[in-house]
């Protein structure tokens, strides 16, 4: 049996489930998500709770049993709390900006980077401390937006320069100045 799997998921109050075969939908203050499910998956829920169940124990079943029920809590976590990835901009001239609710990062290209937000994501700047925060509701979307913000200027290890997920460790590297003492 998956320890994840069969862990119950307590559904909170203002919180709205509706399982209709492998459809879920999730509807909180933040907002409402529906995803489909495979629909060998047994999805039942009662009394504020959510299970999740596997028709028999094949390689299948026991692969998205777990993955299921984490799908599903991320949807009740979505809509009652939200997510949110902060990255870090390091680099001389490398800045972040809103225009409306539109991205524009500075990142020493010959032009600059505009990205547009997708539906229920909201970026936050903080242009003193060049930091930005990717929010929503799917965490999925969230973690996404945030790596492919990432990939625009990946931290090189020489002067530690680019984007950076906040709290995240760069092994810097010596260069060559560190080879003048070998030899």
């Amino acid at each position: 049996m998956s320890r994840i799997g069969k862990m119950p998921i307590p559904v909170p109050t203002g919180v709205e489930v509706n399982v209709e075969g492998s459809r879920v939908s999730v509807q909180g203050p933040k907002g409402k998500l529906t995803q489909e499910f495979n629909p060998g998956m047994k999805i039942t829920l009662a009394d504020n709770v959510i299970h999740v169940e596997r028709p028999d124990d094949s390689r299948q079943f026991r692969a998205l049993h777990g993955l299921t029920r984490s799908l599903i809590n991320n949807m009740v976590v979505g809509v009652t709390q939200g997510y949110s990835k902060s990255l870090e901009i390091h680099g001389t001239g490398y800045r972040a900006e809103l225009q409306g609710s539109t991205l524009v990062l500075s990142l020493g290209f010959s032009h600059l980077v505009v990205i547009e937000p997708p539906a229920d994501v909201q970026f936050q700047v903080n242009p003193r401390a060049n930091t930005l925060t990717v929010e929503g509701i799917d965490k999925q979307v969230v973690g996404q937006l945030a790596a492919e913000i990432r990939a625009w200027r990946p931290v090189e290890p020489y002067l530690g320069k680019g984007i950076r997920y906040v709290g995240e460790h760069v092994r810097r590297k010596a260069g060559k100045a560190g080879k003048a003492d070998l030899g």
